[in-house]
């Protein structure tokens, strides 16, 4: 037999969509909880991918990745007005 698993203690993708609202209200919202939930998600990426005994290229090259995509994001609307401009 499997034990219940209480809502609260249930991942994300495993929660039905019926019992989303559910779920959302037992979420820790405020600045502590969001800070503690940050701290945990970097820690499992450290330890994942950064923290390992034989490394690949796999957790700094996602780290790569996201400095460019978070520089794109933030000369978007420098890169935006360039793309108009006519070259003579």
């Amino acid at each position: 037999l499997r034990a219940a698993v209480l809502l609260k203690d249930t991942k994300l993708l495993d929660v039905k969509l019926g019992q989303l609202p559910s779920w959302l209200a037992l979420r820790d919202f405020t600045p502590g909880g969001i800070v503690g939930a940050l701290r945990r998600g970097h820690d499992r990426f450290y330890n994942k991918y950064i923290n390992v005994k034989k490394g690949g290229l796999g957790g700094i090259s996602m780290v790569l990745a996201g400095y460019v995509l978070i520089s794109y994001i933030w000369s978007y609307s420098h890169l935006k007005h360039e793309r108009h401009r006519k070259y003579h």
